[in-house]
């Protein structure tokens, strides 16, 4: 699972975030990288998929509300400031 679940990351984003507590989770997202999904298995794991409204700090996160001080934001200035 741990494979296929990632495999599936992989056509969506660059680098998924991967956590693991042990050896065995390391050599599942090893093997994942070279674990290539045909299109119509990325279809089969999507089919049942209904996307739902962001709630909490995640709805707050987005284009429109970057300019605004948020539970998240801290003092420190940047370029982006």
């Amino acid at each position: 699972m741990t494979e296929i679940s990632l495999a599936w990351l992989l056509t969506k984003v660059t680098a998924p975030i991967v956590g693991a507590t042990k050896p065995e989770h390391v050599d599942g997202a090893v093997k994942a990288v070279d674990f290539k999904l045909e299109d119509e298995e990325i279809k089969y794991l999507e089919e049942l998929y209904v996307p739902h409204k962001l709630v909490g700090v995640m709805a707050q996160n987005t284009p429109q509300s970057a300019k605004e001080e948020h539970v998240w934001t801290t003092n420190v200035k940047t370029k982006f400031n």
